[in-house]
């Protein structure tokens, strides 16, 4: 599934293309989502300006002249900037056309995305507005941490996971952030001190800063805007490595442990 930082990849990707272009065509093969598509949606968005193109948390807010467009990648979703005249392959479900020559097109196998329409403050819709803080956020802290963590009994990796938390990070990013701060992942929240949570907290701005940097993390189905996959499985510590040496110690094998329902890697030697 798209995390955050393929998430913000797609983005970084995507708007040098589109934004500030206007819609010319709206190409609809597909209205069965995870929630059906607008039947007008190429009505609504025909001739507006998209003014920008921002992220909040795995969604992607393209801002137009008279709404938004609320765009969720699925388990398997990518936009891809395509000339207009590209032919489509199965799957392809939505193309937004641009005067500025590009299609953006929508690819979604299984059809767990989102393609949502609203007029209102996109932060108060309800897919968004009880979402965590972003994980650069200033609110996103180790007093912050603490105080939310005060009650809870649960492994740390699960309330690590939870978007009302934090948003973006999923489950690669929790194992590998977990590993860097030297938590373990099945520590229950309470008992991890501030201290740690602070260095949990730089672990998890580091951790996302890197996959950014290197266009994601492709284990399945994502690949960027361009078609490319992203190269930050090349720079995993412990997740999809269980059973070898760590790279931390260079003493202890990685464990795998089922938390949360979600396979979970990490160091016996290096996370308490």
């Amino acid at each position: 599934m798209p995390e955050l930082p393929e998430v913000e990849t797609t983005r970084r990707g995507v708007a040098p293309h589109v934004v500030g272009a206007r819609i010319r065509d709206t190409r609809v093969r597909e209205y069965r989502m995870r929630q059906p598509i607008r039947a007008d949606l190429s009505t609504v968005l025909q001739g507006q300006r998209l003014i920008d193109l921002r992220r909040r948390a795995k969604y992607l807010l393209f801002g137009f002249e008279r709404g938004t467009l609320i765009v969720h990648l699925g388990m398997s979703g990518s936009l891809r900037v395509l000339p207009p005249d590209t032919a489509p392959m199965a799957h392809d479900h939505v193309d937004l056309v641009f005067d500025s020559g590009v299609c953006l097109r929508l690819r979604d196998p299984r059809r767990f995305g989102l393609m949502l329409w609203t007029t209102a403050d996109p932060a108060l819709h309800p897919l968004l507005v009880k979402l965590g803080p972003e994980p650069w956020d200033d609110a996103f802290s180790a007093d912050y941490l603490a105080a939310l963590a005060h009650r809870r009994s649960g492994a740390v990796k699960n309330f690590l996971m939870d978007g009302h938390v934090v948003v973006g990070v999923g489950n690669i990013y929790a194992s590998e952030s977990l590993h860097r701060a030297q938590i373990h992942p099945t520590r229950p929240a309470r008992r991890v001190s501030q201290a740690r949570y602070a260095s949990l907290v730089s672990a998890v701005r580091e951790v996302l800063e890197s996959a950014i940097g290197f266009g994601g993390t492709t284990l399945r189905d994502f690949t960027r805007d361009d078609g490319k996959p992203g190269y930050f499985r090349n720079e995993l510590r412990v997740y999809d490595r269980g059973g070898e040496i760590c790279l931390q110690c260079g003493k202890a094998a990685i464990r795998q442990k089922v938390i949360g329902q979600r396979m979970s890697y990490f160091c016996p030697q290096c996370q308490r």
